[in-house]
């Protein structure tokens, strides 16, 4: 079990840079572009082919040209096509600005998240930038997909959705064609009649925690949360709290589902009850910014509850898996390659997050601070990173059977045919891509 505290204090996000959103992501995906991408793959040809009109024929013909020129020279250039491969202008950020998803990709590509804009969600924002533009009232972010030829359109969640999942919300509009549903939702739902299949995973753990103030309780384990009898507040439908209870972890009557996001129960009672967050952002938003509190929160991971489920992996309905083909083997490498980007180099992404909540005037707040904490803590706990594979964005096929075996266990009516296999697919994934 982890038992973590959080003392972040007083981080300050560094200025904007416009290319962390633009170059960076650029760059690699290309090493998945060429296969399909024939515009990466002609200006690769159109370079040697002009090495080759000057290089190649003497070498093609009798030794007669190639022996009395100097040049010769130039075959050890053309030698075996070397200068073509390496040159700096044939490096991902040319193939990757070639890559023309006009016609493969719908436009716009449209992006469902589960809330409003947060400190995970910035290789998301980052692929579109400071040329995107903002209508507060629906919490829709679009612009220009880097320079591919099309827009991302990216919707905030949660109110804005009327607090409906993802699921519900993709198979009522068909127009979504990318929604965050984590695996445990995705069983529900294919359950329901509503079935995902999860195309890349962000995020390698799951963010969420329980935490409690440590100068009321004392907790090394989700055991002893259970054995205390503390009131646990959540959202309605998490279901790694009924897991729990299935579990004997907690008892049914000490978890309550009127958790709403705000920390005014957690405020007025004191610290005496422990409440659903996420390690990336409530630990340091309590102890440095929520003026009732200002001191630490100590938390457990739900992951390390033994519910090793996915946190919102970017998933496309059953049915639109096949017309959506040719462009998921183009796009998901270029968000492999934005979640590298992002969480090296978060500041650009950070400051363009923090704009969008501001924009969006509502009840909810995000800070410098807890930006920069936010990416720290998520390197630090392996919240994101490459699966074990050294790729990023993969699942774990033993990992993704043994969750979902779990959840037959918990959630109703899951038919027994369901497998493993069919909420997930790693055939759009780019192995060559990881931090």
């Amino acid at each position: 079990m982890l038992k973590r505290r959080a003392l972040w204090s007083g981080l300050i996000v560094i200025g904007v840079l416009a290319a962390c959103g633009d170059d960076e992501p650029v760059a690699s995906p290309s090493a998945a572009t060429p296969t399909t991408d024939p515009s990466a793959e002609e200006s690769g040809s159109d370079a040697a082919s002009e090495e080759s009109d000057d290089g190649a024929e003497p070498v093609a013909e009798p030794t007669d040209e190639t022996e009395p020129t100097d040049e010769t020279e130039p075959t050890d250039e053309t030698e075996p096509t070397d200068e073509t491969e390496p040159t700096d202008e044939t490096e991902p950020t040319d193939e990757a600005s070639a890559t023309d998803l006009t016609g493969v990709c719908p436009n716009p590509l449209v992006l469902q998240t589960d809330w409003f804009p947060s400190p995970e969600h910035g290789y998301a924002y980052g692929l579109i930038g400071e040329s995107g533009s903002l209508d507060a009232e629906t919490g829709t972010f679009s612009g220009p997909l880097l320079d591919t030829g099309i827009d991302l359109e990216i919707r905030a969640g949660g109110p804005y959705l009327g607090y409906q999942p993802g699921t519900s919300t993709m198979f009522l509009d068909d127009s979504i064609h990318l929604a965050y549903v984590s695996t445990d939702e995705a069983v529900a739902a294919a359950a329901d009649g509503r079935p995902t299949v999860a195309v890349v995973a962000p995020l390698e753990i799951n963010p969420q925690i329980l935490m409690w103030d440590p100068t009321v309780h004392s907790f090394d384990s989700f055991a002893d949360i259970g054995a205390s009898g503390a009131t646990v507040l959540y959202f309605a439908g998490a279901t790694y709290i009924d897991y729990m209870v299935e579990a004997g972890i907690l008892s049914r009557d000490q978890v309550d589902p009127s958790y709403d996001g705000a920390p005014a129960r957690f405020v007025a009672e004191e610290g005496a009850v422990v409440q659903q967050g996420f390690a990336t952002s409530e630990p340091y938003f309590y102890e440095n910014e929520l003026a009732e509190w200002m001191r630490p929160v100590e938390y457990l991971l739900v992951h390390d509850a033994g519910f090793e489920v996915y946190s919102q992996p970017l998933v496309v309905r059953e049915d639109a898996l096949e017309e959506l083909r040719p462009c998921l083997e183009a796009v998901v490498p270029i968000f492999q390659q934005s979640v590298v980007d992002h969480w090296s180099d978060a500041d650009a992404t950070s400051q363009l997050i923090l704009d969008i909540v501001e924009d969006l005037d509502s009840f909810w707040v995000l800070y410098p601070g807890q930006m920069t904490y936010s990416v720290e803590t998520a390197l630090e706990l392996g919240v994101v990173g490459n699966g074990p594979d050294d790729v990023v964005g993969n699942f774990d096929e033993t990992r993704m059977t043994e969750v979902v075996d779990l959840l037959k266990s918990v959630l109703p009516d899951v038919p027994d045919e369901l497998t493993a296999e069919s909420t997930y697919t790693n055939e759009f994934i780019d192995s060559s891509i990881g931090f």
